[in-house]
């Protein structure tokens, strides 16, 4: 019984994985939300609120307890293929588990369940449906990940784009519904890119399946190749918006500042959507196996993403708040992912892949303390400027002193070895002295700007003021420390998590093997594999 339960739930965990979060998000909506709002102080403990939470809670677990099933499949290396309604690749809608998809809705869940419980503590109350608009973000974020066809991944990017319009502004506020007003208008330019830079897609190859146009790619020739080229640039400059890559970063800062904490620490996946987009186009369909499109991006990427990581980081030394200055860690972290996602070399790829995993967890975890700093700081909250001490600087110290150090790369946190990984792999590439450069000077700035960030809140205070109110509660401080430990468990795991990512790596360098899954095993392979140097064809390697 048990066995056939598993087969069940394997066959089909492609699309369950979709379907959990989207039936609960329904669920809660039938729930209703009765009294729904409370105000700035808290929520209402209504019984209607209580059952919410749990469903929630409840649902995110198990869809994190099958993320981590997805995730052990993945490891071996045959690929999930689910084809809706039985409708067969490309006519129909396919979703497809590969390693780096198992991954990203691992770490997906992973930075959803610590947050969740944070906005329990109150947070969820203090607008309408918050849980219910969760799950749709939740649903949106897996589809986006799992989705085999192109046209897919812009409905997914649709659904989780409106659940985080909402999320923007709950809470309500002036900043927020001003913030929230830049972004959404600048993801529905978005938007509308997408769907040109898709229409230039099937000009050119008359389909939207990814392993189809991976395959088709290759054989395109005059102006359809044209057509292909300029859709991979505009797509780029789609995924750049959404990982927020220069020159379109400048929406983040402020946005993620203006959240709520647990809405900004959810939205530190966010970026990591337009990262992975990134690898899945740029990487697999347009790869080395792409014929006169491979690699159309490569020109542009590397010297973007790294002029993005060295912004980012002055941004954050020229912040005036706490969640400002985050946000712009946000940026110079996904400037060095992509710095090594854009050499283009599998080894490159894996570094990146470890260190996605890295910064997206820190930075999640930061945006949560933020918060615990403020509220303990009286009417200056997280501007960094000299204020009344917090009443628990020592354990606050000791949170923002980690997540510090996490940030920056000291050894021997993951930080510290997702950047010597990066260093590594770009060793010998022409690019080397500026991925090198760039890199350890945007760790030693980094430092500095959490120091004085660290410094102005501990240091620089004015006498205390004993107001008689409670330090943090340890319902609030609980998901900090989780999220704390997930980076410490990512460093003791480090050699398992990085043979994963070169595995990962090394599925996506072969673009023949995806399309045999997703097309059936008759489907003509496209040009050759690639073994990290671009254009250069290397043997298969047998099973």
């Amino acid at each position: 019984m048990t066995g056939s339960l598993f087969g069940f739930w394997l066959q089909h965990a492609p699309v369950l994985s979709v379907v959990l979060p989207m039936l609960t998000a329904a669920v809660l909506l039938l729930i209703g939300d009765a009294g729904g709002m409370a105000g700035q102080g808290g929520a209402h403990d209504d019984a209607p609120l209580r059952w919410r939470r749990r469903i929630a809670l409840l649902s995110t677990a198990l869809g994190l307890f099958m993320a981590v099933g997805l995730v052990r499949h993945a490891a071996g290396g045959e690929l999930l293929v689910y084809r809706l309604g039985e409708w067969p690749a490309p006519f129909g809608i396919v979703m497809v588990v590969d390693r780096l998809s198992a991954l990203m809705v691992l770490l997906t869940y992973l930075v959803a369940l610590p947050v969740l419980w944070y906005a329990a503590s109150g947070w969820d109350g203090r607008g309408r449906y918050f849980h219910a608009i969760f799950q749709f973000q939740l649903m949106g974020l897996c589809g986006a990940f799992l989705t085999g066809d192109l046209f897919n991944l812009f409905v997914f990017f649709e659904v989780l784009l409106i659940a985080s319009y909402v999320l923007l502004v709950h809470g309500q506020g002036r900043e927020r519904f001003r913030m929230g007003v830049h972004y959404v208008v600048l993801n529905l330019v978005a938007s509308g890119l997408f769907l040109i830079g898709l229409s230039l897609v099937y000009a050119a190859t008359g389909t939207l399946n990814m392993a189809d146009v991976g395959r088709r790619l290759a054989l395109l020739q005059g102006d359809t190749l044209l057509f292909a080229q300029a859709a991979a640039l505009v797509l780029l400059v789609v995924f750049g918006l959404k990982a927020a890559m220069l020159p379109l970063y400048f929406w983040l800062p402020g946005t993620y500042a203006a959240a709520s904490a647990p809405v900004a620490a959810l939205f530190a996946i966010m970026t990591k959507v337009g990262v992975y987009s990134i690898v899945r186009v740029h990487w697999q369909i347009f790869g080395a196996e792409a014929g006169g499109a491979a690699l159309a991006v490569a020109d542009w990427l590397l010297p973007l993403a790294l002029a993005t990581s060295a912004l980012g980081v002055l941004g954050a030394l020229a912040a005036h708040g706490l969640g400002r200055l985050v946000g712009y860690l946000t940026v110079s972290s996904v400037g060095t992912i992509l710095a090594a996602v854009g050499l283009f070399s599998p080894a490159t790829l894996s570094a990146a892949l470890y260190y996605t995993l890295h910064s997206t967890i820190v930075v999640a975890g930061l945006f949560l303390l933020v918060e615990l700093i403020a509220a303990q700081r009286g009417e200056t909250m997280d501007r960094l400027q000299p204020a009344h001490a917090v009443r628990e600087p020592v354990l606050l110290g000791v949170m923002l002193l980690f997540g510090a150090a996490s940030a920056a790369g000291l050894p021997p946190l993951p930080g510290f070895l997702g950047k010597l990984m990066v260093l590594q792999a770009s060793s010998g590439l022409v690019a080397q002295a500026w991925v090198w450069s760039v890199v350890l000077g945007v760790g030693f700035l980094t430092i500095i700007g959490l120091a004085r960030a660290g410094v102005i809140v501990f240091w620089h205070v004015q006498p205390a003021v004993d107001d008689g109110a409670p330090g943090g509660s340890a319902h609030l401080q609980a998901p900090v420390w989780a999220f704390m430990a997930l980076t410490v468990a990512l460093a003791v795991l480090a050699a398992p998590v990085k043979r994963y990512t070169d595995a990962a790596a090394a599925q996506l360098a072969v673009n023949a093997d995806y399309v045999r899954a997703v097309l059936g095993p008759d489907a003509p392979p496209s040009t050759r594999p690639y073994d990290g140097q671009r254009g250069a064809p290397v043997q298969e390697r047998q099973p």
